[in-house]
Parts: C-alpha cells; sequence; structure tokens
C-alpha cells in the first residue's frame, strides 16, 4: 500500500466514528443473547506484542512464573520476530518453565507484520479457543491474585469489552533506571510494588481491552478493515484501539481487578534512539505525564 493511501487511511478510520455506520464494516457483532456465560474453570487468552521491548517482557512473564493463577487456565501469546534477538532470548529463557495452568505460546511474525499490531491480535482473535482474551502490553505485570481475581470477575458474563478499573504504574523512567536495567538479559525479576501508584483507567484502551471469546472468534481484531490488516515497514501508531471499540459499539465496561501493575519508560524501543522523531516522541511523553499526573492529583 503506497504511503500516502495508509496516511489517509489511518485518517479516515481514526475520524470513523463520526462519519459512518461501523456496521460498513463489521456487519454484526452476536448480542449478548447468543454469547456462552462461561462459568466455573475459565480459559483466558493473554495477547502481547514484543519489538524491541524484552526487558519489559521479563518483567510481565516473570509475573506469571512468580504468581502463577489457581483457578483459570492462561495461554500466554507473544508475537515477536526473528529480528528482534533480544526477545528471541527471552522467550527462549521462559520456555524452559514449566507452571501449571499456564501454555507459553510464542508466535513468529515477519517484522512487518509485527510492527502493525492488529495483525496479529487479528490471528490470535480469529483462532483462540478460550473463553475471554486479553489485549495486553508486554508492559503489562500480573501480580500476587491478579488473574484469580479477574477469573472470579469474568464468571457469567456476556460483555463484548471490558477493562479494569484502576492500574498500578510507575513514573516515566529513565532508560538507565535500575528497574529497566534489570531486565536487559533473560532471569526471574520481581518489582517492588512501593515504587508503583494507582491511576484510573477511563476506558478500553491499547493495553487493557479484555473480549468475550465468542465476540473475538466472530469478529476478530478490525479483521475487516485492510489497512489495519496490512504490514508495514515501521511501527504504526495503534488507532486501531480506537476502531475496535467503534466497530463493537462500545467503550468497555469496567471491572474491579487488582494488583495490575505497568512499568512507564520515556525511551520508546520501536524508534531509533537519537533520532528527531524519537526526541519529540520522548518530549511529547514527558509533557503528557506531568499533565496527566496533575489532573489525576485534582480528582
Amino acid at each position: 500500500m503506497p504511503e500516502w493511501l495508509n496516511l489517509l487511511h489511518n485518517l479516515f478510520f481514526r475520524y470513523a466514528d463520526r462519519i459512518v455506520p461501523s456496521k460498513w464494516f463489521l456487519p454484526h457483532v452476536p448480542p449478548a443473547d447468543q454469547v456462552t456465560l462461561y462459568r466455573g474453570r475459565l480459559s483466558i487468552e493473554i495477547v502481547s506484542h514484543c519489538w524491541n521491548y524484552s526487558h519489559l517482557l521479563a518483567y510481565n512473564l516473570s509475573s506469571l512464573v512468580n504468581h502463577p493463577p489457581q483457578d483459570i487456565d492462561v495461554t500466554m501469546t507473544v508475537f515477536y520476530c526473528s529480528e528482534d534477538q533480544g526477545t528471541v532470548d527471552m522467550l527462549e529463557y521462559f520456555s524452559g518453565f514449566e507452571v501449571a495452568r499456564i501454555k507459553w505460546n510464542w508466535c513468529q511474525l515477519t517484522k512487518g507484520e509485527l510492527l502493525r499490531r492488529a495483525i496479529g491480535r487479528n490471528k490470535a482473535a480469529l483462532e483462540t479457543k478460550a473463553s475471554w482474551v486479553w489485549y495486553i502490553d508486554c508492559d503489562l505485570i500480573f501480580h500476587q491474585g491478579c488473574l484469580d481475581s479477574l477469573a472470579k470477575s469474568l464468571q457469567g458474563r456476556c460483555d463484548a469489552l471490558l477493562y479494569p478499573q484502576t492500574e498500578q504504574i510507575t513514573s516515566l523512567l529513565e532508560d538507565e533506571n535500575p528497574m529497566l536495567n534489570n531486565g536487559r538479559k533473560p532471569d526471574l525479576i520481581e518489582i517492588d510494588p512501593s515504587q508503583f501508584h494507582t491511576r484510573s483507567i477511563p476506558r478500553a484502551v491499547g493495553a487493557y481491552q479484555i473480549t468475550h471469546g465468542d465476540i473475538a472468534r466472530a469478529c476478530g481484531y478490525c479483521n475487516n478493515i485492510r489497512v489495519y490488516q496490512t504490514p508495514t515497514n515501521h511501527w504504526r501508531k495503534t488507532y486501531e484501539d480506537r476502531t475496535y471499540r467503534w466497530l463493537l459499539g462500545t467503550q468497555g465496561k469496567a471491572i474491579e481487578i487488582p494488583h495490575i501493575y505497568r512499568i512507564r519508560h520515556i525511551a520508546k524501543g520501536r524508534y531509533k534512539k537519537g533520532t528527531l522523531l524519537s526526541k519529540i516522541r520522548m518530549f511529547t511523553r514527558t509533557t503528557e505525564s506531568t499533565f496527566g499526573e496533575k489532573r489525576s492529583q485534582k480528582k
């Protein structure tokens, strides 16, 4: 797809919810009375992508080894590509851990497919066998009791889209911060919860989209939108998150899921260090974080 056409499509779908009906691109979303009310022992597929973030993926996967769930079966799906050696090494290391109720599922994509996050999410959605699917980012940490609490909250629900009410986050960490350095090599690591603080989540945003398995299998993830299913030569901003909510016709419903932690960092692994784009992104993230913290303190 030519770059000008890609930009035009991206611009259109950023504002499509104000222009055209979502049924043009997703004619049928199964209504509540047509989805399975899963009860008892549930299964969930957690879907992640990793590109140059292996030092954060170390915390993500360590949390499943350190705090394995008791009441839910988890398939941990990670999309990656062979060009990211750090992630390849990290996945190989964690493949050596056999954890009850956890199934590792490493899925290799081409770099072009990986850099368009909706491609992997769509593939996982259409193929999942799980009761529920949780699309995350690789910087999420499931601490003690998190997934078992989720299992209780999901009992007998028919919602198309859910998300946690709150998260525990760090301040924006510099690249040399010890917390980030601890994950630079494959190892089993743990966080210090005292370094995190609580923040509310307003809707089912990127890392916090939990969808019913029947909805995932029927709808995919922006399955019918070509631009979001086309490989690209560089990382694309994840505007498809908003499109996904528009297609399902909901911003999601908040549920209580305690002990979710997220490590925030200034430097983005997907942007080449030292470039003008990288510097602009770092300035933007720092500014947004500062104003976001001030808004949270006022509430």
